[in-house]
């Protein structure tokens, strides 16, 4: 085999072995993801948790991709951790409580604007019962399709003052809170995901961290 060839085929090996590994590095990521956190339990009930997010427009540079919208959740310390992977348990009631710091983007699909798989089909918004918010308003939304689970989370005002800049914010920033309760049944892995084109940056969008494990979707896992 003369040299030419045999550079040609040293090429093509390597690039076999890189799409090997990172094909398994994708197959691992997918299958494990971020690593899991367990809410607390809720005080007072039995099977019940307390599911407590935030939304940022921005990480920061103690994250990876600083730039980028993303959610967080807090830990049973109480500690703020960048995970969109949280585990619950089968045949529970979950009170979730999500601070939101960013601001609106607006939804493609007013459909998403009306809660939906929660408790009395309503939210509290900053301490206020609704059934719907306006589309335009829309910042995120936190959605379990398998579930039949859609929450629509309102923005801050682009004139609010004290806006957060960095995660983890602090309820000293201008933000919203949101309230609402679902149950999960039987045991499973559930994708959850945000419908709201807010990756500043990508085309439409819906690139970047509205595609990615870690900033705008994850997983439910039911056990």
């Amino acid at each position: 085999m003369g040299t030419p060839a045999r550079k040609v085929l040293g090429i093509a090996l390597a690039a076999a072995a890189a799409c090997i590994l990172i094909g398994f590095y994708i197959v691992s990521y997918v299958v494990a993801g971020p690593a899991p956190v367990r809410p607390p339990e809720a005080a007072g009930e039995a099977r019940a948790v307390d599911l407590t997010l935030q939304t940022v427009a921005s990480l920061g540079e103690r994250y990876q991709n600083p730039s980028w919208v993303s959610y967080l959740v807090r830990d049973g310390h109480g500690v703020w951790r960048h995970s969109t992977v949280f585990t619950v348990p089968a045949h529970a009631t979950v009170h979730v409580t999500v601070y939101q710091y960013d601001g609106a983007s607006g939804l493609r699909n007013p459909f998403f604007a009306r809660p939906q798989g929660v408790d009395g089909g309503v939210i509290q918004v900053d301490g206020k019962t609704t059934d719907t918010i306006n589309p335009d308003d829309a910042s995120h939304t936190f959605a379990i399709a398998a579930l039949g689970l859609v929450v629509p989370l309102p923005g801050v005002a682009d004139d609010a003052e004290n806006q957060c800049d960095s995660a983890p914010c602090g309820l000293d920033k201008a933000h919203r809170t949101i309230t609402f309760t679902f149950h999960t049944g039987k045991a499973g892995h559930y994708r959850w995901q945000c419908f709201v084109p807010c990756a500043a940056g990508f085309i439409d969008g819906f690139g970047g961290a509205m595609q990615s494990l870690g900033y705008m979707d994850g997983f439910l896992n039911v056990v």
